[in-house]
């Protein structure tokens, strides 16, 4: 083979190499500007979550910060800002940008935390609404006071401070509460989605280690 046809095909195969390389990059944009849509989720289920929660507690000052769930709104209007930050970033191959890194880690941290957070908040909406759908209040001067079983005397007693009418207000906070149940599994499962999405995309091709026998590190088994 003569140089000329030597030097035709080095150039071939850099070629390929380089065209491999733009594919590669492609896929890695696709798949780092596919969360888009989760991070929109994201940002409608938080926003909503802290304004039922605010709402809720518009009802009574005196309700807790379980019973107000907006820090779990809160830190999911956090995170789908996190997701848009890394929509605008462009994706290079094998995460060679240190700002990308950070951004994909971080949004699988806060994701995880946002699902944790959700799910409680989810648990603690549901107890309340429990709660408040079997409560027998009587109101004295301005605030509620109320009991699961009026005839027992040493009963847990439930004061809601602030309040007009009982009736309407324990059944206000158990429709929103029931919003809030809705709400926040909801935003726990795209919360679920977007992290198992950073997950696939981080490692969803490693290596096992060498195959016996094998003569080169480059016939590694990809699983």
């Amino acid at each position: 083979m003569d140089k000329g046809q030597k030097g035709s095909s080095s150039k071939e195969m850099k070629k390929r190499k380089e065209e491999g390389l733009e594919e590669e990059g492609g896929a890695g944009r696709r798949v780092c500007r596919f969360p888009l849509l989760v991070a929109v989720l994201q940002l409608l289920l938080g926003a909503a979550v802290a304004t039922v929660a605010f709402l809720t507690l518009a009802v009574s000052p005196s309700l807790t910060a379980r019973e107000t769930p907006h820090w779990a709104g809160i830190l999911l209007c956090l995170v789908s800002l996190l997701g848009f930050l890394l929509y605008c970033i462009t994706s290079r191959p094998d995460e060679r940008s240190s700002l990308q890194f950070i951004c994909k880690i971080s949004y699988f941290i806060l994701c995880t935390v946002g699902l944790v957070l959700s799910l409680l908040a989810a648990v603690f909406a549901g107890y309340h609404h429990s709660q408040t759908s079997s409560l027998t209040c009587v109101r004295v001067q301005e605030s509620c006071r109320c009991k699961l079983q009026p005839d027992d005397p040493i009963a847990r007693l439930f004061t809601y401070q602030e309040v007009d009418d009982c009736e309407a207000a324990t059944g206000t906070l158990s429709l929103y509460f029931l919003i809030q149940i809705v709400l926040n599994t909801a935003q726990a499962l795209v919360c679920a989605v977007a992290a198992f999405i950073m997950w696939k995309n981080r490692y969803q091709v490693f290596f096992a280690g060498l195959q016996i026998g094998s003569p080169s590190p480059q016939l590694w088994q990809k699983v």
